[in-house]
């Protein structure tokens, strides 16, 4: 499923045609060469005689805008090129490096990667446009919550969904340790501390679900409903043991269908703790 409507993924495919269509047009002031003739140590592509400096200057720069209005594409579809002992690289973004000594692109690099992001746009759109035509919501990742999103997105837009889970649960305990000053104690721990039952002890503030103690969604319900402020406690304590954990102790990669479960479930855990209310240790500076 595409996370994007089909109208901002044409304006990327467009502004991918444009770069395609300024990278052809600079290439032609340029020789070209690879990884093989420049053994490494030289640039991949560098100025043919003849041509006049402000002319190539005007084609970088067109170059070098086309490249900004297309520097989400890459991004969006997960187009990275390897590089050995850099790792990831946005080939639209860095073209620029083909002039520099040990260049680590080439022309061809290029060329290969505007055809693959081509590629995946077109079937992103596909899919956006069937999508919306299906009647069915569709899923936004940016829309989750601020802390969960911010620490997944750059992983999730280059389909390494585990570990953007896996950043993302991380991000959301280290936000309320830091904000309650509990550096002191594992993750695990540190929730079921924070959202137990029964006053705050001394350096150890809690997070508490805000009303009135008789509201039924933080009371019992007969006996059979559990408090809310509990089942707060079981949700934090069973996601880091459940998802947090294993996503940091296995390489077993997730799905994309399975990433955006446990990433909404964090997003909603965060949305919750965002209404608790800070219970201050007896000694601690209220906050």
């Amino acid at each position: 499923m595409s996370h994007y409507s089909a109208d901002y993924l044409r304006r990327l495919l467009r502004a991918m045609e444009r770069f395609e269509i300024d990278f052809t047009a600079w290439m032609q002031t340029q020789v070209e060469s690879d990884h093989m003739t420049a053994r490494g140590l030289l640039p991949t592509v560098w100025r043919r005689d003849g041509h006049d400096d402000t002319e190539v200057h005007r084609l970088e720069l067109n170059l070098a805008e086309s490249a900004g209005l297309a520097a989400r594409a890459v991004a969006v579809t997960g187009a990275y090129i390897a590089i050995a002992g850099i790792g990831p690289v946005d080939p639209v973004a860095n073209w620029a490096l083909m002039s520099e000594p040990k260049a680590p692109v080439t022309p061809r690099d290029i060329r290969m990667s505007v055809a693959n992001i081509r590629g995946r746009l077109g079937a992103m759109i596909e899919e956006a446009e069937a999508s919306s035509g299906s009647g069915l919501p569709g899923f936004a990742p940016a829309q989750l919550h601020a802390v969960v999103w911010s620490a997944a997105a750059a992983h999730w837009t280059a389909h390494q969904y585990r570990v953007a889970v896996r950043e993302a649960a991380e991000a959301l305990t280290l936000h309320w340790k830091d904000r309650l000053g509990r550096s002191d104690v594992d993750d695990t721990v540190f929730w079921q501390q924070t959202l137990s039952a029964g006053a705050a002890e001394p350096g150890k503030p809690k997070l508490v679900w805000p009303g009135d103690a008789a509201d039924k969604t933080t009371k019992s319900m007969r006996g059979g409903l559990e408090p809310l402020a509990k089942s707060l406690n079981g949700l934090a304590t069973g996601l880091n043991l459940t998802v947090r954990n294993v996503t940091t102790h296995t390489r077993t990669e997730l799905t994309e269908q399975e990433a955006m479960e446990r990433l909404s479930a964090y997003s909603y855990l965060a949305r919750m703790l965002d209404q608790c209310v800070i219970a201050p240790g007896v000694n601690d500076t209220p906050t």
